[in-house]
């Protein structure tokens, strides 16, 4: 049995169970006024409790942004954990019983229309960024194929079923995957029904399959997983990266689409890797408080400004 320490700090991590229930309660249960303004509350409370985290995310904002001074570091990664528990309860709130909708806006929403046209189904790549689960509603009330989200297991067993639920009540069915390789299988099978596959790109777990890249001044690992994807079945990636306004508001910002050859060349897919990431580095340095990268899996080494 684990030590009771290590059974509190397990409970108190971002991603356990405690967590995820707690806010589900509240959603459901709290008065407004509690469910507007109490989770950037409970998000900055909750950085003060696991200061090794909130380290985590000033050395991400430093290779964002560059370095600033210590009170604009904690200022900065205290908005990070506010916007991140907004985000999570207003998910949950918007898959339960409530009447609650979101405010939903989109740039370059065009480039989305155009590749879902060709028929080919899309690969939309994303990020843990504000609103990610928000973009997948969205989509799935346009798109009549719907929307599959290929994600790794979190480490909470029961952690990842409240999410799972919350995410399947709004119309997006979760597939989760690990490196294996019949893993595409029900995605490629997705695509070719012309449906969507939103897969996330800020990741890369110890022994994912990913290509090496350049992203905010270092290198890093890009998963394979979505260029793989998009060499069999033909479908454009096309990066889509989502941004909390307000309560219940979120944009959505689409970028143009990439596209490989089914017998795309090693060159191709590095050019493709390097290309989402791109794509996914603009976004964060224009939101660099909305990038929840909590965890390790993406750094290969320091950047060069030396916060790696």
């Amino acid at each position: 049995m684990p030590r009771p320490r290590g059974a509190l700090f397990s409970g108190l991590r971002h991603d356990s169970a405690f967590w995820r229930r707690a806010l589900a309660a509240g959603v459901r249960r709290g008065p407004e006024p509690l469910v507007r303004h109490s989770p950037p509350v409970f998000g900055v409370l909750f950085a003060a409790a696991l200061p090794e985290l909130r380290r985590r995310v000033e050395q991400n904002l430093r290779r964002v942004r560059g370095p600033r001074s210590r009170l604009v570091d904690l200022l900065d990664s205290s908005a990070v954990f506010a916007a991140y528990g907004c985000c999570i309860a207003e998910a949950l709130l918007l898959a339960s019983d409530r009447g609650y909708t979101v405010a939903r806006r989109s740039r370059g929403v065009e480039h989305y229309h155009a590749c879902a046209a060709a028929g080919r189904g899309v690969i939309i790549v994303t990020a843990h960024t504000g609103g990610w689960d928000i973009a997948g509603q969205i989509l799935g009330a346009v798109h009549p194929a719907g929307v599959m989200l290929a994600m790794q297991r979190e480490r909470d067993a029961e952690a990842r079923a409240i999410q799972d639920a919350a995410r399947q009540r709004a119309g997006v069915q979760v597939v989760h995957i690990g490196d294996g390789p019949l893993d595409a299988l029900p995605l490629l099978k997705h695509l070719q029904r012309g449906g969507v596959v939103a897969m996330q790109i800020d990741r890369a777990p110890p022994g994912m399959r990913s290509r090496e890249v350049t992203f905010l001044g270092g290198r890093w690992r890009a998963p394979e997983g979505p260029i793989a994807l998009a060499a069999m079945s033909g479908a454009p990636i096309l990066p889509v990266f989502t941004h909390r306004l307000g309560f219940l508001d979120y944009e959505a910002v689409v970028a143009p689409p990439i596209r490989l050859a089914r017998r795309a060349t090693e060159e191709e897919r590095d050019a493709a890797a390097a290309e989402m990431m791109g794509a996914l580095e603009r976004f964060v340095r224009a939101h660099p408080t909305q990038w929840f990268h909590f965890t390790g899996g993406g750094p290969v080494a320091p950047a060069e400004d030396g916060t790696g």
